[in-house]
Parts: C-alpha cells; sequence; structure tokens
C-alpha cells in the first residue's frame, strides 16, 4: 500500500520502519477539537480532550492511536462493551434489508423487539411503545399516565436527572444549573426527598430510622397536593446522575421504601413509574434494577444500554393500560427504527448468552470489594455503593462536605493514565464506575491499579490533606482528617 503526499508516493511498509505511525498522517486530536469548537454547538458538553476515531469492548481509541480503557460505556450505553461483533452484524444486515419506514406501514424488527422485552420486564409488562432516547420516554411516559388516569400532577424526587427536554427539565433536580433560563418550567411538578441514606435528607441515622423521609412524601398529600390529583409518581430505583444512589439502604429491604411506594400508589389509584434509562438491561446484575426489591411498577422508562449506542427508548407496561392510551394520542417518526431494533435485538440475545447478569453480578462483588480495600485506606472516602456494575464512589473534604474538586483531580489524573472514569452528584463528588457487563477481571485490575496509583496524585494537588491512614509522616492537617 502507497500513500500519496504533496510530490512523492510513499509505501507504507517503508513508513513503519522509519518509525512513523499511521495515526500521524491523520489530523491530531487538537485540529479536530478546533473544528469541533468552531462547527458544533459549545452547549453539548464533552468531558475529555480528545476525539474518539474507534472502540473495541472495554477500549476506546482516539485519532492519534492512544488507546484508553473506557469505564464510562457511552454513559451506561454500551452494555455489551464497544461494537460487539453480534451487534455489528446485526445493524449491518438489517441496513440491507430495511433502514426507515416510520408509522407508514408497521415492520418485523420492532414487533419482535416488543415480544422480547415483554419477555424479560417484570410480571405484567407486556406492551411497549418505542422511541429515540430516555428523556423523550420520560415524556411519553408521563403523557400516559395523564391520559390514563385524567390526573395532571406528578411527584419526583430531589436530586433525580430524567432528561433534557422541557418536560423531562422539570423532572430533573441533579443540579439546578439543568433548569436554569428554562422558566417558566411546566406546571404540575412537585419533588420529595430521595432516600439516601449516606447524605439522609431529614438528618436521620442510617440504620437506625423508621423512614421518616417516606413520611415527608405522605405529609405532600396534606400541605402540597391531594393525592386525586397526582397521575403518577416517578423515581429512579437506583439514582443515576445524582449520585449513584441505592435507595434507603439503611432500612430493611421488607417493607421497605420502594415497598411502601407501591402501597401508597396503589392505595391513591396513583400510577408508579420507574424510570430505568441508566439501571435497566442488566446494569444491576438484574434485567431491571425494580427486580432487587421485589417492586413492579405501572410503567417503567428504558433507553441507554438497549441498543449499544442506537437511538432506542421506550416506555412499557401493562397491555391493559396501554389500551386506555388510544390510538394517535402519541408517536414518533423514528422510534423503533429497524436498524436500532435489529441492534437491541443482538445486545439483549448477547447479555443471555453470554451469561452477562451473572458476570455482572460477580465482577461488581469483586469490584466493590476491592474499592473498599481503597476505602480503608483513605478516609476521605465516604461509601462505596452500587448493584452490579453501577457503581459509586463518594468522597467528602475534611469537614464532611461533599468534595467534587478532589473527584475533578482524580478523574483527570485517571485520565492521564488512560483510564476514562465519570463523576456525578450534586458537587460532582461521586466517581460512577460503568464497565461493560463483560469486563474481565484483569481488565478491573487494571482499572484498580491506575486508581490506586492516581490516588497520591490527586491527594497531592489537595495540599496533601487525605493521605493513606498508613503514612506515619503525615502533617496535622492530615492527622485530623484520617483520624
Amino acid at each position: 500500500m502507497t500513500i500519496a503526499l504533496p510530490g512523492i508516493s510513499v509505501d507504507v511498509g517503508l513508513l513503519e520502519l522509519w518509525g512513523l505511525k499511521m495515526a500521524n498522517l491523520s489530523q491530531s486530536n487538537a485540529e479536530w477539537l478546533e473544528n469541533d469548537s468552531r462547527y458544533l454547538a459549545p452547549t453539548y458538553h464533552r468531558c475529555f480532550e480528545i476525539v474518539a476515531e474507534r472502540a473495541q469492548g472495554a477500549y476506546l481509541y482516539d485519532v492519534e492511536g492512544n488507546e484508553y480503557l473506557d469505564f464510562t460505556m457511552g454513559i451506561a450505553v454500551n452494555n455489551v462493551g464497544h461494537c460487539h461483533p453480534a451487534v455489528v452484524k446485526a445493524a449491518k444486515d438489517q441496513v440491507d434489508k430495511l433502514i426507515h419506514c416510520s408509522a407508514v406501514t408497521r415492520h418485523t424488527m420492532n414487533i419482535k423487539l416488543a415480544q422480547k422485552i415483554a419477555q424479560i420486564a417484570p410480571a405484567g409488562l407486556d406492551c411497549v411503545f418505542l422511541n429515540n432516547s430516555g428523556g423523550e420516554a420520560v415524556d411519553a411516559a408521563i403523557k400516559m399516565a395523564r391520559f390514563v388516569t385524567g390526573r395532571p400532577n406528578v411527584i419526583a424526587f430531589t436530586g433525580a436527572f430524567h432528561g433534557r427536554t422541557l418536560l423531562a427539565t422539570a423532572l430533573t433536580t441533579a443540579k439546578s444549573h439543568y433548569r436554569q433560563g428554562y422558566e417558566p418550567l411546566p406546571s404540575g411538578i412537585f419533588h420529595a426527598p430521595y432516600p439516601y441514606c449516606l447524605r439522609c435528607p431529614v438528618s436521620q441515622v442510617p440504620g437506625k430510622c423508621n423512614l421518616e423521609c417516606f413520611d415527608v412524601l405522605e405529609s405532600m398529600f396534606n400541605h402540597q397536593v391531594k393525592p386525586d390529583s397526582v397521575g403518577a409518581i416517578l423515581i429512579e430505583p437506583m439514582m443515576g446522575e445524582g449520585g449513584y444512589v441505592v435507595p434507603a439502604t439503611g432500612y430493611k429491604t421488607e417493607n421497605g421504601y420502594m415497598q411502601r411506594l407501591r402501597k401508597l400508589c396503589d392505595q391513591h389509584g396513583i400510577m408508579l413509574i420507574f424510570d430505568e434509562v441508566q439501571s435497566g438491561f442488566g446494569r444491576t446484575g438484574k434485567w431491571f434494577a425494580s427486580e432487587h426489591f421485589g417492586v413492579i411498577p405501572d410503567i417503567m422508562i428504558v433507553a441507554k444500554g438497549i441498543a449499544s449506542g442506537f437511538p432506542m427508548a421506550g416506555v412499557v407496561s401493562r397491555k391493559e393500560l396501554m389500551d386506555k392510551w388510544t390510538m394517535g394520542r402519541h408517536g414518533s417518526t423514528y422510534g423503533g427504527n429497524p436498524v436500532a431494533c435489529a441492534a437491541a435485538l443482538a445486545s439483549i440475545d448477547v447479555i443471555e448468552k453470554e451469561n452477562l447478569l451473572e458476570n455482572t453480578t460477580k465482577m461488581g462483588e469483586y469490584f466493590v470489594a476491592r474499592l473498599n480495600e481503597l476505602r480503608k485506606k483513605y478516609s476521605f472516602i465516604n461509601e462505596v455503593r452500587g448493584l452490579g456494575l453501577m457503581i459509586g464512589m463518594e468522597v467528602s473534604d475534611p469537614s464532611g462536605a461533599p468534595d467534587g474538586q478532589f473527584i475533578e483531580r482524580l478523574v483527570d489524573e485517571c485520565f492521564k493514565r488512560k483510564l476514562l472514569l465519570l463523576d456525578c452528584g450534586i458537587k460532582n463528588h461521586i466517581i460512577r464506575f460503568i464497565p461493560p457487563l463483560n469486563v474481565t477481571k484483569s481488565e478491573i485490575d487494571k482499572a484498580l491499579a491506575i486508581i490506586e496509583e492516581a490516588l497520591p496524585a490527586a491527594v497531592g494537588a489537595r495540599g496533601g490533606a487525605g493521605d493513606k491512614k498508613t503514612d506515619k509522616d503525615k502533617d496535622a492537617s492530615v492527622a485530623e482528617l484520617v483520624s
């Protein structure tokens, strides 16, 4: 193979002998980033200043050929890893058959996918509406609940993230800047405190409470909104952007928060909606996070991990409820696209055939155990928590306040060492670990080795506070922090 350069023709083999890499002949990250800045809207934030060119499995490669161990998976989208061969083949095969027909006709692929989702969804959730993104699916679920119940109001939870559409923004309180500048937001939205035990919203001691946070929710019916005007209560069965929080971990599971929520909705004829956008399709070691609590919602919202990166989302409910959401009351031009459906079916098939639910549970337990070993060394690590491979590590400063600046440094130090991680939480003070469901022990060990190397560097940038508990030479401020 030869490459034409100005005035000459050069054999690739000779270039390699001269120590030149093909990546160096293409544009650099800096050149691509310059064009990105010029032509893409700046409101679309990206986390790292590199430009991806390809990816495979747990690894992502930039335009300069650098390899990164990716424990972000496109923010919990590529559940079976980047470009899984079975998913790639299914999408390619479908492109040759049918790409798009919208609502003009029915097509085989969305029928197949709806059947498959009904098979793996919690019992009774057997009817599906397909669309393109999580935020869009949230809107659809609220529209359905309002239409079917005839009630206008919705209760969501403080700290939750539900998307970027105007209605989803009104439901979202993960950070105030998601809402700033878009007021007035859609009305009829109320917020209750999420059962976040580490930072209890009602100042109780985890493990010694009586779920007083649930009492706050119930009191809303006396002070803010009558229950017979509430069409839906919307909750993430495991909080995503708000902090990777498992609800009410300081309280028993039996007759716990989620069970009481189900009873409350049944008592007042309110639809219980679970947002499983980030927690669904095996991410927590079960198909859906709700299964950990033995609670079945009336409506379930799915997206992200469903189709390995192809635009796909959906609303899943009981057929009897879906039938009340009559024809033409909602629609989608691209929803249930044949190619995206093929990718989704292949992704589900990979999870089943490769026993990835089992691997997710096993690798998640191993990862959490190893992270807890780090927690014993560093007192600023408050908690390691999660379900399956949806894992959060929360840190605080010496006063006990969320320390987003430290997490920013830690993420940056890991990035320098070619590991991609994301933060979350109100102050960006939590690292969320989102490896592929088929991650191996060796890949986790590699990530942990990078983290262990990056932690002292991040601590050093912090000014020394938070050194290892085993360090005998720490100064007074460090001694106070780790005591």
